[in-house]
């Protein structure tokens, strides 16, 4: 299996267009300590051939024309793109979609509260049904992609997404609003889990064994924005599950069995992606990666 980080950070991207955080300012000065990162999407394929994107980013055209395995291939119109599954109604997981109108047949994969998402914007309809075809995930019942790779779908912590956010917003449930995704080629598993409030024990004993976990890395500490002064809302209300503290990312799965750790959907103003930072160092010793785009795994 062969699995491509086609973008890294979380929503806006990196450096995010309207910020000038610490660690923004230096993507703007052009150091050479950050690298800029667009939002989180991946690819995976069994053969080099077909291709399934993990949720498609607002950033998916750019991220195509920088991945020469995804343009066409044939004369004429052509994707190597046989099929999208996203992991909530984000719009940071949505808005990619409106890149892939221009009559290509794919296949749409999300749980019925995403599809349901996805068909109540009418703006979606730019997708043609005749040939992207909507199919509904039911959690923790593989399916077949028809070209290789397993997929089984399982809910994770998290919130309903921002634009359906009431006054009163329940944090940290499990149901379909929010899933990660196990991948399989009948020889390897991946784990995808770019959103996840909080690690439960059976979150921790599902990943056992696998040989590649990308996990969600949007903040370093809880409060991280707030104390920037960015915004009153800390990692826990996001939806997010910091990596720093005493329940943090980082440690929570010393006692499970992975063949590799990556951090994905990294904010901006996380410290981690300054290259020579504490915190890298931190979460390197961790035994963590973190992701940037351009960054292939070969398992």
């Amino acid at each position: 299996m062969r699995v491509r980080v086609l973008g890294s950070a979380a929503g806006g991207g990196f450096p995010q267009w309207n910020c000038a955080c610490p660690v923004c300012r230096l993507a703007w000065d052009g150091s050479d300590k950050v690298r800029a990162r667009t939002q989180t999407s991946l690819a995976l394929t069994a053969n080099d051939v077909d291709w399934l994107i993990l949720d498609a980013a607002p950033d998916l055209r750019q991220q195509i024309l920088q991945t020469p395995a995804l343009r066409p291939q044939h004369p004429g119109r052509h994707s190597p793109i046989r099929g999208v599954v996203l992991t909530s109604g984000d719009v940071d997981h949505l808005a990619g979609l409106l890149c892939l109108r221009e009559g290509h047949a794919f296949s749409l994969y999300g749980t019925e509260t995403t599809l349901a998402q996805v068909s109540t914007a009418t703006l979606f309809g730019v997708l043609n049904p005749a040939i992207v075809t909507r199919q509904p995930l039911r959690l923790d019942v593989p399916f077949e992609t028809g070209f290789g790779l397993t997929v089984r779908p399982f809910a994770v912590p998290g919130k309903v997404p921002l634009y359906l956010e009431t006054e009163h917003v329940a944090l940290g449930e499990e149901t379909e609003t929010v899933i990660g995704l196990e991948i399989g080629d009948g020889a390897k598993r991946v784990f995808y889990v770019p959103g996840c409030a909080h690690v439960t024990d059976g979150l921790a004993q599902r990943l056992d064994g696998a040989d590649l976990l990308l996990f969600d890395g949007t903040t370093f500490t809880n409060d991280e924005m707030p104390a920037l002064g960015l915004s009153k809302k800390t990692a826990a209300r996001m939806g997010h599950l910091a990596m720093s503290g005493e329940a943090g990312s980082l440690h929570a799965f010393d006692h499970v069995k992975l063949g590799r750790k990556v951090y994905i959907h990294i904010n901006n103003t996380n410290p981690v992606l300054i290259e020579d930072s504490p915190e890298r160092a931190v979460v390197t010793a961790a035994g963590w990666d973190v992701a940037h785009d351009g960054m292939e795994i070969m398992l």
